[in-house]
């Protein structure tokens, strides 16, 4: 399975290289482009399980690695959930 990494941009300009087991996360974000922060989460968490299940079909296990970065940048974004303009921004894939 092809791995890939994206790389995001947080509304205090930090910066996050995250992992996916699979490509499918281009299918559900795109590079330069800035997301709410509720759409951004809806996105990685569908891309990430999708990935993970793919991960499933093929070796017969679920991708730990894929919920355990979701569940990196579920807690990220909980620094700024009282922000309503909050926004995250994929800068590129890799």
């Amino acid at each position: 399975m092809p791995v890939m990494h994206f790389h995001v941009r947080w509304p205090d300009q930090s910066e996050t290289r995250c992992y996916s087991p699979s490509l499918v996360v281009q299918d559900f974000l795109t590079p330069g482009q800035a997301y709410p922060l509720p759409d951004f989460l809806g996105r990685t968490r569908e891309a990430l399980g999708i990935a993970s299940e793919r991960v499933r079909a093929k070796f017969g296990f679920a991708c730990s690695q894929a919920m355990d970065q979701l569940a990196e940048i579920e807690q990220i974004a909980r620094r700024f959930e009282k922000h309503p303009e909050a926004q995250v921004t994929v800068l590129r894939f890799d």
